[in-house]
């Protein structure tokens, strides 16, 4: 497992933060770094067709070595990380045989990774954790993806006698800002179907997601001295906070679990004159996702009346954008791709957690570009913050995954399935 530490530090070293004030793609020039060292790496370990575009899009190709017709497949990962923690100066702690017990991540600044908050990491006594210091994120979102992905593929390189159809695997940029799948060329890729390795704990596999929206709102306001202000101003912030009590109070990402939606407000800043609510919006139910939408739409709508002759015109502009749809509808009408993957998992001893993604990956964007994606396990924990960790055990088994879904997939028997009337579970 040594390999996989070293490769895993290799990569979460490099500070690849993304950003999505830019208008640039990659959104910030440092994840160049990375980039340009998996194209080097994956030609070291002797990968085809290694190939990086100028938006840092990488792809390259394991070629088949059966001599049958079998579908080409794919594994993706992304290599930013997400902007709401630093990622700059990564420094790692490997905990080997994880004693159970309060994981001292910074002792000056009192940071501690405990299993009496974190349940989780009582799953893993025994095994090699890989922590932050306390004052990063890690990257294991979606660096563990990468290292996987890459290891699988040297593996397979290496020991030729295990059969696999032709693969392609896919590094992107900026998927933490919702633009991973912008830029990815799909009819290049010219895979079947593909998987992310972008989940978390051990087991998962993932086809449905959120459908999601992104909501910037704009609320004006008249500033005039406080003493003189009866009847005159207008302060844009209490409107915003006032719009804010007007959603559901139990409709929020700390309040709801499984296929429960949410409003979630992430930024607000203002004065007087004007104040920028920012929100997303989300449900796995379309009927849902779209009367969310309608609702901001119906509360903007009741206070630019409540305000018409006092203002003069809205006080209140929204502007809603759609960011990606639930994977489900792309991915059921090939529901093998999923089989394929429950089948590794079972046959390697891991138990598949079949489960809605709260959140969206790349693979929810390439479902709708024509490349169905379902998401698979990566082992990380504690995403985008301080307490993330990854077991170095949930990698290898990643990699194992990984090398089995090629080994099933060259077989072909999920033709034969699809010609037969499916069993309800």
């Amino acid at each position: 497992m040594q390999h996989i530490i070293d490769r895993f530090i290799s990569y979460v070293t490099i500070d690849t933060e993304s950003d999505a004030s830019s208008t640039t793609t990659p959104s910030t020039a440092k994840q160049w770094d990375l980039a340009n060292k998996l194209v080097e790496e994956l030609k070291t370990i002797g990968l085809q067709d290694v190939t990086i575009d100028d938006k840092a899009y990488i792809m390259a190709t394991l070629p088949s070595n059966v001599d049958h017709e079998v579908a080409t497949i794919g594994f993706i990962s992304h290599f930013d990380t997400t902007p709401d923690f630093t990622g700059a100066n990564v420094k790692p702690q490997v905990i080997p045989n994880y004693d159970g017990k309060d994981i001292i991540l910074n002792a000056e600044q009192n940071i501690i990774l405990s299993p009496s908050y974190f349940k989780d990491l009582l799953q893993y006594k025994g095994q090699t954790l890989i922590t932050t210091d306390g004052t990063t994120l890690l990257g294991a979102d979606d660096k563990a993806g990468i290292t996987e992905i890459v290891t699988a593929m040297e593996f397979l390189i290496n020991n030729p006698e295990i059969k696999h159809g032709k693969i392609r695997i896919g590094f992107t940029p900026d998927e933490e800002i919702g633009r991973g799948a912008h830029h990815f060329d799909v009819e290049k890729f010219a895979a079947d179907w593909a998987y992310t390795m972008d989940g978390s704990q051990v087991g998962e596999l993932e086809y449905e997601n959120f459908n999601a929206a992104g909501a910037k709102i704009i609320f004006k306001g008249k500033s005039v001295h406080p003493g003189y202000a009866k009847g005159k101003m207008i302060n844009s912030m209490l409107i915003a906070n006032d719009f804010i009590n007007e959603l559901p109070k139990e409709e929020t990402p700390q309040d709801t679990k499984g296929y429960e939606g949410f409003f979630h407000v992430h930024h607000l800043t203002g004065s007087i004159e004007e104040t920028v609510l920012e929100l997303i919006i989300r449900d796995h139910n379309k009927k849902k996702f779209e009367k969310r939408k309608d609702l901001i739409a119906k509360i903007a709508k009741k206070f630019n009346k409540k305000f018409a002759k006092k203002f003069g015109e809205d006080i209140v502009i929204t502007e809603v954008k759609d960011q990606y749809y639930n994977m489900k509808e792309k991915v059921v009408p090939v529901k093998h791709i999923v089989d394929i993957a429950e089948s590794a998992m079972r046959e390697l001893g891991i138990k598949p957690l079949i489960k809605p993604i709260r959140g969206g990956t790349d693979g929810c964007q390439l479902s709708y570009k024509g490349l169905p994606c379902p998401n698979i396990f990566a082992g990380g924990h504690n995403f985008h913050g301080k307490y993330e960790y990854v077991p170095v055990e949930s990698m290898q088994k990643a990699v194992n995954v990984i090398v089995r879904i090629a080994e099933l997939t060259a077989k072909g028997d999920y033709l034969k399935k699809e010609e037969k009337p499916k069993r309800r579970r």
